[in-house]
């Protein structure tokens, strides 16, 4: 019976029960230093999968994330994370995780190998053309994943898979598969450990990378993140008067007309005249402030052009 890399012994498991705590500590961490240069192969894929993200989010389409177990954790964390972080609308994002979220308290790991309930909860989701599914599972193989993904596919919407198993049937099935091929769990088979820490990794940075091609992040600023927190409008704040120059008073001003839109305040406080104006200058570049800032500031905008 073959043994999938993520069932198999680390070289360095036997024995690990009988060493002192901080030489235990030290090879778990020697652990997931490992798992995340296993990212670095992957590089070429994440890009292309970051790529068809932007595009969906750009033409209005889902991002739609499919997993279970650890996997799903992982990808819950991004897809929670990417309104608040990069201002995606909430109702373009799904999440379908095996047994439901209400499920997470107890965390059953049954509804992993339903097939059909993949199916459903894409069906149910409504995921089709111009959409974009991300299935995730360590193992490549896990039925819930699989049949969500090849559901997703028969409906015309791209598919992106991220498994830890090389030729597994998820990364087989997928449009873009990306392989992070992490070397074997030191405790066999608990794939929150090296494999979650890739997954984790390949997840954040490819929604990252899609939030800087959508011109969403401006010289490491999040300019359109959901300022619904003390900290966050200070963050606003300072990013206001980084980018637009201006003083804190102008960038409070700025973005309390703009309703807490950084990109608009930053417009506001560089020139625009009024919220209108920096909306559709925004509209015209995209929604990319540097080149909308830029074209202010050479007084080209959309205005200059149907004069």
């Amino acid at each position: 019976m073959d043994t999938p890399q993520t069932e198999c012994m680390h070289e360095h498991a036997e024995g690990i029960d009988l060493r002192a705590p901080d030489a235990i500590v030290s090879t778990l961490l020697d652990g997931q230093a490992d798992a995340v240069k296993s990212v670095r192969q992957a590089i070429p894929d994440i890009v292309t999968a970051s790529d068809i993200t932007a595009d969906t989010v750009r033409q209005g389409g889902k991002l739609v994330y499919a997993a279970a177990g650890s996997s799903g954790l992982m990808a819950l964390s991004d897809a929670l994370e990417l309104p608040g972080t990069f201002g995606i609308p909430r109702d373009r994002i799904r999440i379908l995780f095996a047994g439901g979220l209400p499920g997470l308290d107890t965390f059953f790991g049954g509804p992993e190998d339903d097939e059909g309930l993949g199916i459903r909860d894409v069906d149910d989701n409504a995921v089709s053309k111009g959409d974009c599914l991300i299935a995730v599972s360590a193992s490549g193989s896990t039925p819930y994943a699989v049949g969500a993904l090849q559901r997703a596919s028969e409906h015309g919407a791209h598919t992106i898979a991220i498994a830890n198993n090389a030729d597994s049937p998820l990364l087989r099935a997928s449009d873009t598969p990306i392989y992070l091929p992490t070397p074997p769990e030191l405790v066999a088979g608990s794939t929150r450990m090296g494999a979650g820490t890739a997954q984790k990794i390949a997840l954040n940075i490819m929604s990252t990378l899609m939030a800087v091609q959508l011109g969403h992040v401006v010289d490491g600023h999040m300019v359109n993140l959901v300022a619904d927190n003390t900290k966050l409008q200070a963050r606003a704040t300072r990013m206001v008067m980084a980018l637009a120059g201006c003083g804190e008073q102008t960038a409070r001003d700025c973005l309390a007309t703009a309703d807490g839109a950084v990109k608009v305040a930053i417009l506001l406080a560089g020139g625009a005249p009024d919220v209108s104006s920096a909306r559709q200058r925004l509209e015209h570049h995209h929604q990319n402030v540097r080149s909308a800032l830029a074209a202010l500031d050479q007084d080209d905008g959309p205005e200059q052009q149907r004069a």
